[in-house]
């Protein structure tokens, strides 16, 4: 792969996921973030490190593939992605509530 410009953290970390199991997991020092399909568990630690200034301790990576739904009695395709879950030290945490 290409090394790319300065700005590739926001390239791999799209956007954060809120939902409220990934809320509970705040409780256990964990953040979820919808990330880039190319992206690595090294990228993805590297980009969560710079752009948030925390020390990650894991990074745990799930593929979620598009499935097929009825929608107005037709069938529709929801896009998939992928998602990490990162673990933080103890006693850090990142408030999504901000932007980036």
């Amino acid at each position: 792969m290409k090394k790319r410009a300065d700005n590739f953290s926001y390239d791999i970390i799209l956007e954060p996921v809120v939902t409220e199991k990934s809320t509970n997991l705040s409780s256990l020092n964990k953040v979820v973030f919808k990330v880039a399909p190319f992206a690595t568990k090294a990228s993805i630690k590297k980009s969560v490190e710079k752009l948030f200034k925390v020390s990650v301790i894991k990074v745990n990576t799930i593929n979620l593939h598009p499935r097929f739904k009825m929608v107005r009695g037709r069938i529709a395709k929801t896009s998939g992605y992928k998602k990490a879950i990162v673990t933080l030290k103890k006693g850090q945490s990142i408030d999504i509530t901000t932007g980036i």
